[in-house]
C-alpha cells in the first residue's frame, strides 16, 4: 500500500497544489506576454507564496501527529520517482496531442510543445506558473523529508553542512515565490512552449534532480566542514543571489518603467528607436549575468555537503551551465531575429555572454 501511494504521491500532490492554485485568494497581475496574435496582454492570478506555505504546513501537521513519517517521501523516493516521471510523459503527450502541430518533426512538437499559453478556471490558474509552482513545491518537499532522515539517522551527529545546504535551498525556492511576478518577465515566460521540456521538466526534473545533492549525501556522516569553510560556501550562494536576482529585478523595472532608477542605478540603454535595450548596471556586465548568478547558486549548495571530492552533487550545477549555456545561444539568435542591428550593438557594448571577462 506505501509502494503504491510512493507511486502516486505526485500526482495527488499536483492534483491538491492546483485545486488551492484555484481556490486561494491571489493577486491579478498583468505580465509581459502578450495572447497568442494579440496585442493583449496576458493576466494572471499569481498566489504561490500562499499555496507554497499551505502544502509545506499541511506537511509539518501531519509529521507531527505521526500520520505520515517526516522522511516518508525519503523511503519512497524511487516510487515516487517513477510516479512523477509516468506523470510527466501523460502530461506532455496529452497537452501536444490536444493542439494542431506547429512543427514538421512530432517528436520537436512533443519536446518543445505547441501551445504557447494554457490557462484555466478563467485565467486562476496558468499552466506555466502552476508548472513551476509544482516543481518548487514538490523539490521543497523532498529536500525536507531528505533532511528529516539524515536527523533520523545521525541525530546529534548530523551534518551541520547538510542542513544548511537544504536551507539556502529553501531560501532559492522562497525567494522565486517573494518574486513570482517578476518571473512573468524571464525567458520561460515568453519564449517557452507547454511541451515536454517544460512539463516533464518541472513535473519531474525540477523535484528531484536538483535534490540530487542530498539524494548522493544525506546517508553520509558528518565530513566536520570547517566554520570558515562555510561561510565561504555561503557567500558564493548569495554572491549568485545578487547577480540573479539583481539583474532579474534590474530587468523587471525598466520593462515596467524606462525610466525608473534601480538600486540608484540610472537606466542607460542603446535604441534604434523602437526598441531600448539596458547597457549598464547588471546587464552592463555580460549578456545573462543571471546565469551566472544561478550557477554560483547552485556551486554554494553543493559546497556546504561537505563532499566535494563526489561527483554526483556536482550534476546540479552541471546541469546549469549546459542548460544556460544553451539557452544563451538560443536567446541571442531570437535576439538576433527580433532586434536586427539594434543587437549587434548591444554585443559590441557587451561583449560577454554569461560570464564577465570570459565568456
Amino acid at each position: 500500500m506505501d509502494r503504491t501511494l510512493g507511486f502516486l504521491a505526485p500526482v495527488i500532490i499536483s492534483s491538491i497544489i492546483f485545486i488551492l492554485n484555484i481556490l486561494l485568494p491571489g493577486r491579478w497581475v498583468t505580465g509581459y506576454v502578450n495572447k497568442t496574435n494579440t496585442d493583449e496582454k496576458m493576466r494572471y492570478h499569481l498566489n504561490g507564496i500562499l499555496v507554497f506555505f499551505t502544502v509545506i504546513l499541511s506537511w509539518f501537521l501531519l509529521g507531527y501527529f505521526n500520520i505520515v513519517p517526516y522522511d516518508w517521501l525519503y523511503d519512497y523516493r524511487w516510487y515516487g520517482l517513477a510516479g512523477a516521471f509516468l506523470a510527466g510523459i501523460i502530461f506532455s503527450l496529452a497537452v501536444v496531442l490536444n493542439y494542431p502541430p506547429v512543427r514538421k518533426s512530432f517528436l520537436s512538437d512533443l519536446f518543445f510543445g505547441r501551445i504557447e499559453n494554457i490557462q484555466f478556471s478563467g485565467g486562476r490558474a496558468d499552466a506555466k506558473m502552476w508548472l513551476y509552482l509544482v516543481g518548487a513545491t514538490m523539490l521543497e518537499l523532498n529536500a525536507l523529508s531528505f533532511t528529516a532522515h539524515h536527523l533520523i539517522l545521525y541525530g546529534e551527529q548530523a551534518s551541520t553542512g547538510i542542513l544548511l545546504s537544504a536551507a539556502l535551498l529553501t531560501y532559492f525556492i522562497v525567494d522565486y515565490f517573494i518574486f513570482e511576478e517578476v518571473h512573468l518577465y524571464t525567458y520561460d515566460l515568453f519564449a517557452e512552449r507547454v511541451g515536454f521540456k517544460l512539463g516533464w521538466g518541472c513535473l519531474v526534473f525540477y523535484p528531484y534532480f536538483y535534490a540530487v545533492f542530498l539524494w548522493s549525501t544525506v546517508d553520509l556522516p558528518d565530513p566536520h566542514t570547517p566554520d570558515w569553510l562555510l561561510f565561504l560556501y555561503v557567500i558564493i550562494f548569495f554572491s549568485g543571489w545578487i547577480l540573479s536576482r539583481g539583474a532579474n529585478l534590474q530587468k523587471y523595472f525598466f520593462k515596467k518603467n524606462p525610466e525608473r532608477a534601480f538600486l540608484r542605478i540610472i537606466p542607460e540603454t542603446i535604441s534604434d528607436g523602437n526598441n531600448a535595450l539596458l547597457v549598464n548596471g547588471f546587464w552592463g556586465l555580460s549578456r545573462h549575468i543571471n546565469y551566472s548568478g544561478e550557477i554560483l547558486m547552485a556551486s554554494g549548495i553543493i559546497l556546504c555537503t561537505g563532499y566535494p571530492s563526489m561527483i554526483l552533487p556536482w550534476l546540479y550545477p552541471l546541469y546549469y551551465v549546459l542548460l544556460l549555456t544553451a539557452r544563451q545561444k538560443d536567446d541571442d539568435k531570437r535576439c538576433s531575429h527580433k532586434y536586427g542591428g539594434l543587437w549587434d550593438a548591444y554585443k559590441k557594448k557587451v561583449p560577454y555572454r554569461i560570464i564577465p571577462f570570459i565568456y
